[in-house]
């Protein structure tokens, strides 16, 4: 596997920004950003009213080869639901908690002007 340049891990960070202020706005909060383990990254780690949201960021410059939504194939979940596990695990009191994984997809809109991005949020976007 390799690794991102660190023009893309920039512009990622940029984007996840984007989507964290936007979750903000719609009244979840941030618990942490980029959670790391040997299993794989999550994005954002949100609390929404009582809910764990583990979310999964993805932006598409072009929606030529499909949405960003759409690249979180079966094989990304898996690491999403593993690297989630791991963070239930090892955070006091959250193995009991009800969560829940979102996407949210960044791209381009049509019809929107030039270099306007559009915020899709797919809530509860696949099951563990």
């Amino acid at each position: 596997m390799t690794s991102a340049s660190p023009v893309d891990k920039n512009k990622g960070q940029v984007f996840e920004l984007k989507a964290c202020r936007y979750l903000q706005q719609q009244g979840l909060t941030l618990l942490q950003r980029n959670y790391h383990s040997r299993l794989g990254e999550i994005d954002l780690i949100m609390k929404d009213a009582n809910t764990l949201v583990f979310i999964e960021v993805r932006y598409r410059r072009s929606n030529r080869f499909g949405s960003g939504a759409e690249s979180v194939n079966y094989r990304k979940q898996t690491r999403l639901i593993a690297t989630a596990a791991h963070y239930l695990q090892n955070q006091q009191g959250s193995a009991t908690q009800a969560a829940r994984f979102d996407v949210i997809s960044i791209g381009p809109q049509q019809g929107l002007k030039p270099g306007a991005d559009e915020i899709l949020w797919i809530k509860d976007a696949f099951q563990a």
